[in-house]
């Protein structure tokens, strides 16, 4: 039995942005050690462009600078930015897309906690949209050659030196063509870029980014709802499909630990503005997200769909949270009465 007290004494949002930047440590300390620092220069620079940006529209807005600035949401939405994005992306590329996502995606919908949109997924999806060759452009597995990275990110050294496709776009294209007769076995298996489970290094991104998330969750800054939903749902379409047919689909291992998976279960997907808030309404929400993001990743034109799934269901995050709510205490359930 838990001692008291029972009520608990809110954390400043300042609090909760420090320990979710805490929590993508694990990850960004992986990304670095399979594929080299060029991520850390993406994360300044998207630090830098999301201060600017949040700057400049407080003071359009009369809004307070320092109370803003020092809350930590705009750099969230930055590291989320440059962590979604490829390392080796054009500098102009993770700049334009924070400066979107802080200026038309968050503060044109009222600032922090009005944004009907994940503005860093609001980023993802402009940029691949008007720029899907850049955004398709990810560092080979091994490659730490900071000088190259630093050349191909600055735009004097041409991408694919140092470049190849996701594993989830490796298999996505393979399994596409038109003459592709291969399985999605021998695919996994011949594709230099695939690991044990999801694609070299990139698995152990992942895992950190679910010993991040796990954290999160013993901090109490997300609840289980919505990684536990996102991520059951995912393995169980995933295992599903698998079975009927895995020479065309891949098992859920692999889509647990490929792409923006873990990332998007306790990052993205946890989102307390654009997302659900009953505790029904989260499981509904992230099991959406995740039948979306399967079958954008199985048959849609983009390798990994998390960013468009969960845009697709921020649309229906307030009817979701209406027919979820919880009957007030005192007052009977209208759905009792009706039987």
């Amino acid at each position: 039995m838990n001692n008291s007290p029972y009520v608990l004494k809110p954390a400043s949002v300042q609090s909760v942005m420090l320990r979710v930047l805490v929590a993508l440590l694990p990850g960004i300390a992986a990304y670095v050690w399979f594929f080299g620092a060029a991520i850390l220069l993406q994360i300044a620079l998207a630090s830098v462009a999301a201060l600017a940006a949040e700057a400049l529209m407080l003071a359009l807005r009369g809004k307070p600078l320092m109370l803003f600035l020092t809350d930590g949401s705009a750099l969230v939405t930055a590291w989320l930015i440059a962590l979604s994005f490829p390392s080796i992306a054009p500098w102009w590329l993770t700049v334009l897309g924070t400066l979107l996502a802080i200026i038309v995606a968050k503060h044109l919908y009222g600032g922090l906690g009005q944004n009907p949109f994940n503005p860093a997924m609001v980023a993802f999806a402009l940029m691949i949209v008007a720029y899907p060759q850049l955004m398709s452009q990810w560092p080979a597995a091994g490659t730490t050659d900071f000088a190259g990275q630093w050349q191909a990110i600055f735009g004097t050294r041409p991408l694919d030196a140092i470049s190849m496709a996701t594993p989830l776009d490796a298999l996505r294209t393979a399994l596409h063509t038109a003459e592709a007769k291969a399985s999605v076995a021998g695919v996994l298996g011949s594709n230099p870029a695939i690991g044990g489970i999801g694609g070299k290094g990139w698995e152990w991104v992942a895992a950190g980014y679910l010993a991040g998330g796990l954290w999160l969750l013993q901090q109490r800054i997300i609840s289980w709802h919505m990684p536990t939903a996102f991520l059951a749902a995912l393995c169980a379409i995933a295992g599903v499909f698998s079975l009927i047919d895995n020479t065309q689909f891949a098992g859920p291992l692999f889509h647990l630990f490929a792409g923006g998976t873990m990332l998007g279960a306790f990052f993205i997907v946890t989102d307390p503005v654009s997302g659900t808030t009953t505790p029904r309404g989260k499981l509904i929400f992230a099991a959406g997200v995740a039948a979306l993001t399967w079958i954008i990743r199985t048959f849609g034109a983009y390798p990994d769909g998390i960013a468009f799934a969960v845009l697709l269901m921020n649309i229906g995050a307030p009817l979701i949270d209406l027919y979820t709510q919880p009957p007030v205490f005192g007052h009977k359930d209208k759905r009792e009465d009706s039987r």
